[in-house]
């Protein structure tokens, strides 16, 4: 499968009172443990949708900066299909520090060569963990151009209405892994699930789990 990837990382962060990209998690910012995710599940080039005036130098991936103002995610999604050259996107949110490779894994198996996939829980679809086609670009950039900003959910469901696109359900153990920081607050739940888990597996006996993480 051949496929960029780009790592949302433009956000203002307002809720959570500093860069969501340099939050560490296990002595490791949000933005490179991303980064070495979809390294690992095979990307070609990687692209980091940051903030003007911000120095990304150290991640090692060439920086875009939006085209579209007070976008929100479309214009970092609509920049980096712009520069990619190859027919698949795997767009993938900063803030979602449970993501893991077996979760990227699954959706790129589920693509076809210029087909996305955009995955759906209980919860409802997330655009923001996804695959996108190089042929949605048009568009998504005449709708900017038009002044539009409908979100990301809704190019995920235009995508799949006109078959550039398939949902693919997702299990409710792996929906965790879709959960957003958007907070401080929402963060330390979110590493109280992980420090969990990780407790689970290594005892291999029944645990009475936390208060369960919300996702998006």
């Amino acid at each position: 499968m051949i496929f960029d990837a780009v790592i949302l990382a433009g956000g203002k962060s307002s809720r959570m009172g500093r860069d969501k990209a340099l939050v560490e998690l296990g002595g490791q910012s949000l933005l490179a443990r991303q980064i070495a995710l979809v390294r690992e599940v095979g990307a070609g080039e990687v692209f980091v949708s940051g903030r003007e005036g911000v120095d990304y130098s150290a991640f090692g991936c060439r920086v875009l900066t939006d085209c579209f103002s007070d976008a929100g995610p479309l214009a970092g999604i609509e920049r980096a299909l712009d520069a990619s050259s190859s027919p698949l996107l795997l767009v993938l949110a900063v803030d979602m520090p449970a993501m893991n490779s077996a979760i990227l894994s699954k959706l790129l198996k589920s693509c076809a060569s210029a087909r996305g996939v955009i995955p759906k829980t209980r919860s409802g679809i997330e655009p923001l963990a996804a695959v996108y086609p190089k042929l949605a670009m048009d568009k998504l950039k005449r709708e900017l151009r038009f002044g539009k900003t409908p979100g990301a959910r809704w190019l995920a469901e235009e995508c799949v209405a006109v078959g550039l696109a398939q949902f693919m359900d997702v299990s409710d153990a792996d929906a965790e892994c879709f959960a957003s920081a958007n907070s401080s607050e929402e963060y330390q739940r979110i590493i109280a699930e992980l420090d969990f888990l990780d407790a689970a597996r290594s005892q291999a006996q029944p645990v009475t789990r936390p208060k369960k993480m919300s996702t998006k």
